[in-house]
């Protein structure tokens, strides 16, 4: 996609452009660039607005699996999926060097940029992409004003703000952040190759913390076109001289960190920039407004470690985007008692429950060292390494019991 024919721009010169829209969606990262196209594609007249044209390469979101790949299939995205990810379908477990289990499930691994241009491809009328940034929203039960940098005016029946972590647009209308765990992980990404050139004996593989001082849940690497990307998993203090090490060098530091690895990788190399970002656990305060609707990490955020993100997202755009928005649009009005049928959507707020639910879990999983945890940690794994042993002698026979249990 390509900017002078994808997008519409401000052009300071002219007269303060007007658009009129049903629905304006602040934050054209993934959630919003999904939005739009399933609103888009649905008839109704959106406009995505967004600062920057094209997205840049950053460190978010990199694979895609289980029920993750069930809603983008509902919403009409696993087609395009497909043309930008690698997929893979096995994932090695290990922990101090010995095999946990092994994972069998279909899965993706693609850059975040290339995800959002997907998404941002599937936009009927490129047109309705307009790369500027809101300054002010003013809302109401009926229709809501939106101010750009470049004095263009957005008039729309629904604001949907997916803007993220940012907090200035939400700031200016009362919306608050609660940090419910201030720093409460660190991730780390980067891409691998073998020394020699060859590739790895695996699909893909996870390797989860052997020490609890470590604070590492897990590193797992997955298949991306531009090689094996690795995504690390961190409860620890972002100021631990720990962390400019693995920014470094990160071959020597992830192998000191992780010594039953050496046997999988070998020699190994880093061969692209190690990103990496600290992570607050927030939810939202003053969302509930007339006209407008909150979406993604811009009213929740979420631990990557406990892989919730992504579901989360699409869950806040199935339900949005394909229930309430077009029944709200079909009736006058745009009050809270509408906004807040979508807040308090079952399905949206079992996502939300679970993410911070499993956040916890994980931090506490890798972490706590009193004795309470350390045995249920010894279980949880020594569990899974059972059940993967029955599994080997037994093939398909707790996939059968536990369908059963199921019935």
């Amino acid at each position: 996609m390509t900017a002078d024919r994808t997008v519409t721009e401000p052009n300071a010169a002219a007269e303060p452009a007007r658009t009129v829209a049903d629905i304006a969606i602040v934050g054209g990262g993934l959630a919003g660039s999904l939005a739009a196209a399933v609103l888009a594609r649905a008839g109704h007249r959106v406009a995505l607005i967004e600062k920057r044209a094209v997205q840049p390469d950053e460190f978010r979101v990199e694979k895609i699996g289980g029920h993750q790949l069930e809603l983008l299939r509902k919403l009409g995205f696993f087609n395009a999926l497909e043309t930008i990810a690698c997929r893979y379908d096995q994932v090695l477990n290990i922990r101090e060097g010995k095999v946990v289990d092994v994972s069998v499930g279909q899965a993706y691994g693609f850059p975040y940029a290339d995800l959002v241009a997907m998404a941002r491809s599937q936009i009927p009328d490129p047109s309705r992409l307009i790369v500027d940034e809101v300054t002010a929203i003013s809302s109401s039960d009926d229709v809501q004003h939106l101010e750009l940098a470049s004095g263009r005016r957005v008039t729309a029946r629904l604001v949907v703000l997916a803007t993220g972590m940012a907090t200035a647009l939400g700031y200016k209308l009362g919306i608050k952040r609660r940090i419910l765990a201030e720093r409460h992980s660190v991730s780390f990404g980067f891409t691998i190759a073998s020394q020699d050139g060859r590739p790895f004996d695996f699909e893909a593989l996870t390797c989860y913390g052997e020490r609890t001082a470590d604070g590492i849940d897990y590193l797992s690497l997955f298949p991306v076109r531009a090689g094996m990307r690795a995504n690390l998993f961190m409860f620890r203090d972002p100021t631990d001289p720990i962390m400019r090490e693995l920014r470094r060098e990160p071959e020597a530091t992830v192998l000191r960190l992780l010594p039953g690895l050496r046997t999988y990788l070998g020699d190994f190399r880093v061969i692209d920039k190690v990103q990496n970002w600290v992570m607050d656990l927030t939810v939202v305060e003053g969302h509930l407004q007339p006209g407008i609707a909150l979406i993604g990490d811009a009213s929740q955020t979420n631990c990557p470690a406990a892989g919730t993100g992504v579901a989360r997202l699409l869950v806040d755009v199935d339900r949005l985007c394909t229930e309430y928005a077009p029944k709200w649009l079909a009736t006058p009005g745009m009050g809270l008692d509408k906004i807040s049928q979508f807040y308090s959507d079952r399905d949206k707020v079992a996502a939300d429950q679970q993410s911070l639910k499993m956040a916890r879990f994980r931090q506490a999983l890798t972490s706590r060292d009193d004795i309470g945890w350390d045995v249920r940690r010894r279980l949880h794994f020594l569990r899974r390494s059972l059940a993967h042993r029955v599994d080997q002698m037994h093939p398909g026979w707790l996939g059968r019991v536990r369908g059963a249990l199921r019935a």
